[in-house]
């Protein structure tokens, strides 16, 4: 299991707690900077095949800092609640939406996804960007999602994958594994979480493998849509409708 401190104590939930927390400062500005602000397009183009579906009340999960609730907002009228476990992340989010005046339309929380705390069947859809690999029981998570989206919903997963096609495969691996750990640790300050993140997306069962985790949990027309070469990929599942 990819661990952003080998060396702790904690379980991975508690590790990833502490790396965000102590990441979160400096977060945005190097997701933006290592991604080359292409996160934001990918987000943009989740939202544009989530907003047919017109959902009344959304759930991010592992909202981090706010960007997929906020960029939601401005595609889609609907309620929107953002739950992560890192209190320092979300102490980020709560300024980005104060500053946008979106008060009234996200509400954020600190909650684990795999203990909802909320009823069943209370969302009409649910989003996570970048947060389903950080799950220590994915299963556990994806039920806990399953189960307060209403029948009839719509899931969206946005995670980074892993290329397959020379030569950006070769590329691709070279800056995940090289450079964008040397960046991290110089900005950040933190020594572990940029050589946990491609640690875990390594680990991560994506494409077809994560398709078929969604097909066991009980979600059903489940989707995958790469993206840029396949550094990322867009995930479509649904909750039956009975």
């Amino acid at each position: 299991m990819a661990l952003p401190y080998k060396h702790s104590d904690q379980n991975k939930k508690g590790q990833v707690e502490e790396m965000f927390d102590n990441i979160s400062p400096k977060y945005d500005l190097l997701n933006h900077l290592l991604s080359v602000n292409i996160d934001k397009l990918w987000r943009k183009h989740t939202i544009n095949k989530l907003k047919p579906f017109k959902p009344e009340r959304i759930l991010d999960i592992a909202t981090g800092t706010g960007d997929f609730a906020i960029a939601a907002s401005k595609r889609i009228d609907a309620e929107i609640v953002g739950i992560d476990l890192s209190e320092g992340m979300l102490n980020v989010a709560r300024e980005k939406i104060a500053k946008r005046k979106l008060g009234d339309r996200i509400s954020v929380l600190k909650a684990d996804s795999e203990n909802l705390p909320f009823e069943d069947a209370v969302f009409d859809a649910a989003i996570v960007g970048f947060g389903v690999r950080n799950f220590e029981n994915l299963k556990i998570g994806l039920q806990e999602i399953l189960r307060v989206i209403k029948p009839g919903g719509v899931f969206y997963v946005l995670e980074f994958s892993k290329p397959v096609k020379a030569p950006f495969k070769q590329l691709y691996l070279f800056y995940f594994k090289r450079i964008l750990p040397l960046i991290g640790r110089i900005v950040s300050k933190d020594q572990s979480a940029y050589t946990y993140l491609p640690e875990s997306v390594e680990e991560f069962p994506d494409g077809d493998n994560f398709l078929a985790i969604l097909a066991e949990v009980g979600f059903i027309q489940n989707k995958c849509y790469p993206q840029t070469f396949g550094i990322a990929s867009i995930y479509e599942a649904h909750k039956p409708k009975k």
